[in-house]
């Protein structure tokens, strides 16, 4: 696994739409901080050649943010960063919930299938907020066909939640479950979504093999840009 993660590395960054200068992906966020957070640098180079190919493909503008989710850790600790993209700081590190049908402490399963209450991997743009039965909450889309693409469709939003709580986690071993929502803590849910909303990325990430072998921001080149952009509206 960890030479297919190597190998996008090598294959190198190119400058954001509209930058001054060329520039590494490493340089769109704080790397020190990042580490100091326990963000693995392989992951996050991932995240940001993801979010510079988006753009230089052209579907996406240039975010404002970017919120990384490593599902690779397990749920009891923190494992969602958010990124202010103007400035490279970090602005929350929280504890996320995963979907009940992903796995327990552990999330080792992921869909884009409706009622698999799984999370979904990958690339998204953040949309409107609204409040529904989870309160106050924030509209993904998924930019990955058969990846992520179906999250507006099966309700995929981020919103806070009273199981997202390091006591619930100190219980139980593990945070209560969503149906494949990124939940949060209820204390900062509104804050990291105001921060976030309207055209902030997220970058779910997992070790999985065909995810990996097939994103195509995670393997950039020339192309057409993803079509589910376009049912937005």
């Amino acid at each position: 696994m960890q030479h297919r993660v190597i190998s996008v590395l090598l294959a190198g960054f190119v400058c954001l739409v509209g930058a001054a200068r060329p520039a590494t992906a490493h340089e769109l966020v704080d790397t020190a901080a990042a580490r100091g957070a326990g963000v693995s640098p392989a992951v996050l180079s991932l995240a940001t050649a993801a979010v510079t190919c988006a753009v230089n493909s052209g579907d996406i503008a240039a975010p404002p943010s970017l919120t990384l989710i490593d599902y690779s850790r397990p749920s009891t600790e923190p494992r969602l960063w958010v990124f202010d993209l103007h400035t490279g700081q970090l602005r929350f590190r929280e504890l996320v919930a995963h979907g009940q049908g992903s796995g327990e402490n552990l999330a080792t399963h992921f869909s884009d299938d409706s009622n698999s209450h799984q999370s979904s991997l990958g690339l998204f743009i953040t949309g409107e907020t609204y409040v529904g039965n989870n309160g106050y909450s924030l509209r993904l889309d998924g930019m990955e066909p058969g990846f992520n693409s179906k999250a507006r469709e099966r309700a995929i939003v981020m919103h806070g939640a009273p199981y997202v709580d390091p006591t619930v986690a100190a219980t139980q071993g593990r945070l209560g479950r969503s149906w494949g929502c990124p939940a949060l803590r209820e204390a900062v849910a509104r804050d990291v979504i105001n921060f976030v909303r309207g055209g902030g990325v997220v970058f779910s990430y997992y070790p999985d093999d065909r995810w990996l072998e097939t994103s195509r921001f995670l393997h950039c080149a020339a192309g057409t840009p993803v079509s589910t952009l376009a049912s937005r509206n």
